[in-house]
């Protein structure tokens, strides 16, 4: 898809004019900007045109959010049309303009950031995964879709405990609108040109969360998939059951791995911890963490014993009956040990208890 997006770009003519809508800014066009003039080589140097005139967007290679047409054959990328539905593949969001960009220019971002094909299952994994992690969220926001059924959550009587302050990644873009009061220069191309370097910091800004993001999947996340599932393939070694996942060199992000290893294998059973060193050194100390009953839950499939919970060093030794135990946190999702030996101890008692 995004192989064909690239083939479609003609820039022999001189230079790329990007265009969207002048105005109170957002983060999906501020990203989707920063996504084309940062990551595809054809919109490198790209003019940015910021208007509502049909037609200067007319005169411009491509548009997004603005101009009510998806036709990427012609390099227009808006939303906001009554009949458009498009969503990510198998995700139900629908997407705005940096979903759409993403769409069919993410596997070349990835791609190149990996020096991999586009069509290679580590570009695909790691496409999906951005997606659902980072850009999602800015289509949801984008679109008015809660996080939450606001239906389900009034029949549930659920309210909110406390004000997370609404930061979230469209209201840190949000912020960087000019305020109501702030003085406006009265010449329009000044006040034009004011509304501008505001946007042009505000998708420097998101694109930079973006990168982070795209280096973490690509550096770290999806190198962690071999170490996990080598792991996974051994954890009979350590329980009948399989409930006991070792990562024996070092820890490594192991959620989401974890939790498709077990969709590909329905039939072997949950894992309930997962064993690792502090750190990659002789002698450290190790931990044992309960697995998540869902990625973002605080909830454990089987937390820690309730006698073992906020006790620490000889005290819990003797709770627990191992050696060398070091804590159990108070909610019981994790504990440490001084040994690889106690911290499987106290996994294999805590399966019994």
């Amino acid at each position: 898809m995004a192989e064909n997006a690239a083939k479609r770009l003609k820039t022999g003519s001189g230079i790329v004019t990007i265009g969207t809508h002048n105005g109170h800014f957002h983060a999906d066009e501020a990203l989707a900007v920063y996504m084309l003039r940062t990551h595809i080589p054809a919109y490198s140097g790209a003019r940015l045109v910021r208007t509502r005139d049909p037609k200067l967007l007319d005169e411009c290679h491509t548009v997004v959010d603005v101009g009510g047409e998806y036709d990427p054959a012609r390099n227009r990328y808006d939303h906001h049309q009554r009949t458009f539905a498009t969503s990510f593949p198998d995700r139900p969001t629908k997407l705005s303009s940096a979903g759409l960009v993403y769409l069919h220019f993410g596997r070349e971002i990835v791609a190149r950031r990996l020096a991999q094909p586009e069509d290679s299952p580590q570009v695909g994994m790691v496409w999906r995964k951005l997606y659902e992690s980072f850009i999602e969220a800015l289509d949801a926001h984008d679109n008015g879709i809660s996080v939450y059924d606001a239906a389900a959550l009034a029949a549930a009587g659920l309210e909110k405990q406390f004000s997370d302050g609404g930061f979230t990644l469209g209201a840190m873009v949000g912020r960087l609108n000019p305020n109501w009061n702030d003085p406006i220069p009265e010449d329009p191309a000044a006040a034009q040109e004011a509304e501008d370097r505001r946007f042009e910091l505000a998708s420097q800004r998101i694109g930079e969360e973006f990168d982070r993001d795209l280096d973490y999947f690509t550096r770290a996340w999806l190198p962690a998939r071999e170490v996990v599932a080598e792991a996974f393939a051994a954890r009979h070694e350590y329980d009948s059951e399989g409930r006991i996942v070792v990562l024996k060199r070092q820890a490594a992000p192991w959620k989401d791995h974890l939790y498709s290893l077990e969709e590909q294998e329905p039939q072997g059973g949950k894992v309930l911890y997962v064993l690792y060193p502090e750190k990659p050194v002789p002698g450290a100390k190790w931990r044992i963490q309960c697995v998540p009953v869902a990625k973002d839950s605080f909830q454990s499939r089987r937390p820690l014993p309730e006698a073992w919970r906020g006790s620490r060093d000889e005290e819990l030794d003797g709770l627990s009956g191992i050696s060398g135990c070091v804590f159990v946190h108070a909610s019981g999702f994790i504990g440490g040990n001084k040994t690889f030996e106690g911290a499987l101890a106290m996994a294999k008692k805590a399966l019994d208890i």
